[in-house]
């Protein structure tokens, strides 16, 4: 059992905006605006002053998206856009998927400074705003005519470097999971967000969007109520998801069992324990061990798997301590891979930095077969992203609220949460709920 201190690191609120697909319903909603959104209705929902924000950290990726591109600070205009005052710091920063969560560990950094005492965290993706590119025209006195437009979003990835597809396709066939598999865990993360959504679980962190559209001439403008993720597909089969080619001539990752580029926002407050009881707050989750890893460009599915371990090693938990896991599926092979690592015990066991240099020596890990089959029945049981959506710097903060949530409604413990990050860096949690 957890040992309660009032020095904890405690969650007191945690919401997200519905993530909505690429050319979706959240299209045409600015990523300041976005964020602000999630941001208001985080301190809407305990009802606390914005005045009491110390920090605002904010993950946030593709600035190209923004209205002022060049140094747009989008944690600071989306908290002023949310009435957080202006005199409150705030830091707008780039660690691509991980970000949301990892703007939780820096928030939390600055509490145990004692430079701030509450702290406002998450991160805002969207895809659907992105522009095309013109690449070079400045120096080079080009013609109209002669213009080379670029879309930066194809392929998804690093133009140093193989597309994020392909290295995660090699790497499952690496560590044994197939094809078939992908696509089976990607079928099952849409049912079970169907049954979490049909009973509604996903109404503790997912606040409605009134999304106005268009006038018609002379009359009202429509109002539409958003409250499912747009991502989600009722039906999905697993012989619609077979026929799909995988994509950038990768063995096993597709459209099919990968999550689409999502627009979307999370929010989450956090204080000491202490800070929490004195004002009265619902404690959502305590924050047990926070960590990040950086490991090869090439091997992303690992990361999460050592991300969790490294939090362990720290808390000295072990895996059988975990009630629940969720890992993101940024792709099916993901979650998967990270579990057939979780799954080894010399890997559980073993240094750190020695699983680092085999991972990197694309060593395959002999996996106990029972261990991972009991792993993945503890692994995303309400769907993750394949089904949720994937709006990457929003995502690891959605993954600690999922977690928190669900532990709520099965009787509290601990989770493990992780994420996996451009060019294979990693971010893991161990939350408890009492």
């Amino acid at each position: 059992m957890f040992k309660k201190s009032k020095d904890d690191l405690v969650c007191v609120s945690a919401v997200r905006t519905p993530f909505g697909k690429f050319g979706g319903s959240l299209k045409n909603i600015d990523i300041y605006d976005l964020g602000a959104i999630a941001m208001k209705n985080s301190l809407e929902r305990i009802k606390l002053d914005p005045e009491m924000i110390d920090e605002a950290w904010w993950g946030i990726g593709d600035t190209s998206s923004t209205k002022d591109p060049y140094t747009p600070v989008v944690a600071r205009q989306s908290m002023l856009k949310a009435g957080i005052p202006a005199e409150k710091p705030s830091v707008s920063f780039d660690q691509a998927c991980i970000s949301a969560m990892d703007a939780a560990k820096y928030g939390i950094r600055s509490i145990q400074l004692g430079e701030a005492e509450i702290i406002i965290a998450g991160g805002a993706t969207s895809f659907s705003t992105i522009p095309f590119l013109l690449r070079g025209i400045r120096w080079e006195g080009k013609r109209h005519t002669s213009f080379l437009i670029e879309d930066p979003i194809i392929p998804l990835g690093y133009k140093d470097y193989a597309p994020v597809a392909y290295d995660s396709g090699v790497v499952a066939v690496e560590y044994g999971v197939s094809r078939e598999e992908q696509d089976e865990f990607a079928y099952a993360s849409h049912i079970k967000y169907g049954k979490a959504w049909e009973r509604g679980f996903f109404k503790n962190e997912m606040v409605p969007l009134e999304i106005v559209g268009k006038a018609p001439k002379g009359k009202p403008a429509p109002v539409k109520v958003l409250d499912i993720d747009e991502q989600y597909r009722a039906d999905i089969t697993l012989e619609g998801l077979a026929k799909l080619k995988p994509i950038y001539d990768n063995p096993t990752c597709t459209a099919g069992n990968a999550p689409g580029m999502n627009d979307g926002s999370t929010s989450q407050i956090i204080m000491k324990r202490e800070k929490a009881e004195k004002l009265g707050l619902p404690i959502l989750y305590t924050i047990v061990a926070m960590s990040s890893v950086a490991l090869q460009p090439r091997i992303m599915p690992v990361s999460p798997g050592f991300a969790i371990k490294k939090c362990l090693d720290e808390t000295k938990l072990s895996i059988d301590d975990i009630k629940f896991i969720e890992i993101n599926e940024a792709f099916a092979c993901v979650p998967l891979v990270s579990c057939k690592l979780l799954s080894n015990e010399r890997f559980r066991k073993g240094n750190y930095s020695d699983m680092v240099k085999e991972a990197s020596a694309k060593a395959i890990l002999d996996n106990d077969h029972a261990k991972y089959r009991e792993l993945k029945e503890r692994l995303n049981v309400n769907g993750s992203a394949i089904a949720i959506g994937h709006p990457n710097t929003a995502s690891g903060a959605r993954l600690m609220m999922t977690a928190a949530y669900n532990l709520k409604e099965n009787g509290g413990g601990y989770a493990a949460c992780a994420i996996c990050g451009g060019l294979t860096q990693g971010a893991g949690s161990i939350i408890w709920v009492e």
